[in-house]
């Protein structure tokens, strides 16, 4: 794969917020159940604000009169502000967020030293999968392992000089009993209380449901998701090849209508309803395949975006939807820019990453096999079979191609300040 001073402060009422909200697209404040959660908007595109109460507020178009956050006002993980305004920062700045899954806490360091080494915010998540390993073997528990990661997210990652958002990755219908929904209802708890979400965005895999039930749920996952300041990510068609046992044919059917777009659009709104991601389909397939066994089409993004902008009534030119980029490992360059140039802001990165991680341990065990072995009766070496020698290979590894994709993505460098 090629692979964020002080001016002059207003006060603002109670409970009101303060300027206008963009209309139209899935960048616009959320309204109805989430009014009281403002997002950036108006003169204030790319950039957040506070109010002299230090309340987070929506700015005035025009000439602005609030202070913008620094990156020493805000805590490591994105409050739902500051991931609002990462996502319309890369929407507008045509780049993506690396969104890396780890399944340790190793993995959680390697992932969050790359994205301060490419001094990039970013996005960390954990699949089913990834959950129920980290819940341990003894009692195989989803939310148990992905509860214990993001609380341990929050306390190590104010060590990096970054901004990540948690989520949490491909969740089919059988597992959202088990995974999705009790972490819906432990944010909106913790919301309720006064407290930011545990994770920032989940995803709703139902691209192996029809589309209308994919559609009814994220319906329902939305407004839940909502009231838990919680971006919702969907996939309404299939992304190819295998993961975490969801397989999908690598065949015609891994491309997304402009049909299927407006249906979703007119399903799941425009914002209006709760902000979304959306995973379409231009030929994405889970995993690494030699070079012309997949076929990307990534200007059929474009096509989405016109046809329900045209639908809907938007400008000529407007991208209504934020796209997240599944599958793609082995990518061109070239495809990676079109992708980024028609509305992606977020792209998967598992499979190039867990390889990463793997290979240097592959090497310090076949170099040093009768130290990490106790080989022929000897008592083998105690620095090579210790788990902390190799366990840092592993994670500069993983970090150096966390810096890769970062690059590839354009995000390097953008790190809010």
């Amino acid at each position: 794969m090629v692979s964020r001073e002080t001016s002059r402060r207003r006060p603002n009422r109670p409970g009101r917020l303060r300027g206008s909200s963009r209309g139209g697209g899935l960048c616009g404040s959320v309204a109805g159940s989430v009014a009281s959660w403002p997002v950036p908007s108006g003169g204030g595109r790319g950039q957040v604000w506070k109010d002299g109460h230090d309340n987070v507020v929506a700015p005035r178009s025009g000439p602005s009169t609030y202070r913008h956050i620094t990156r020493s006002e805000h805590m490591p993980i994105a409050t739902p502000e500051v991931y609002n305004e990462m996502l319309d920062r890369a929407k507008a700045g045509k780049f993506a967020y690396p969104a890396i899954n780890v399944t340790s806490s190793q993995t959680l360091h390697a992932a969050l030293r790359g994205f301060a080494e490419a001094e990039s915010d970013g996005i960390i998540q954990i699949s089913t999968g990834g959950a129920e390993f980290l819940g341990g073997q003894h009692n195989k528990d989803m939310v148990t392992g992905a509860v214990a990661l993001a609380e341990f997210a929050h306390i190590v990652a104010a060590k990096y000089d970054i901004t990540v958002a948690l989520h949490t990755d491909h969740c089919p219908k059988d597992k959202l009993d088990g995974y999705v929904r009790p972490l819906l209802a432990i944010s909106e708890e913790r919301v309720k209380g006064g407290r930011d979400p545990l994770f920032q965005s989940h995803m709703w895999d139902g691209s192996a449901e029809t589309l209308a039930d994919n559609l009814a749920i994220g319906q329902e996952l939305l407004a839940k998701a909502a009231a838990a300041k919680i971006v919702l990510e969907i996939e309404i068609t299939p992304t190819g090849g295998e993961e975490d046992g969801v397989t999908h044919e690598i065949n015609d059917e891994l491309y997304t209508t402009p049909e299927d777009a407006v249906r979703t659009a007119e399903a799941l709104g425009l914002g209006e309803k709760g902000r979304y991601l959306l995973a379409a389909s231009f030929g994405n397939v889970h995993g690494v395949y030699k070079p012309g066994n997949v076929v990307l089409r990534p200007g059929l993004l474009a096509d989405l975006q016109s046809s329900v902008a045209e639908k809907f009534g938007k400008g000529a030119g407007s991208q209504p939807f934020d796209f997240v980029f599944h599958g793609g490992s082995g990518s061109t360059e070239e495809e990676i820019a079109t992708a980024l140039a028609n509305g992606v802001v977020k792209m998967n990165i598992d499979t190039d990453t867990q390889y990463a991680f793997t290979r240097p341990v592959a090497d310090h065990m076949f170099r040093h096999y009768d130290g990490v072995l106790k080989v022929d009766g000897e008592v083998g070496n105690k620095k090579q079979y210790d788990p902390r020698t190799w366990g840092k290979a592993a994670e500069a590894g993983m970090a150096a191609r966390v810096v890769v994709g970062c690059q590839n993505l354009r995000s390097a460098g953008t790190r809010l300040k």
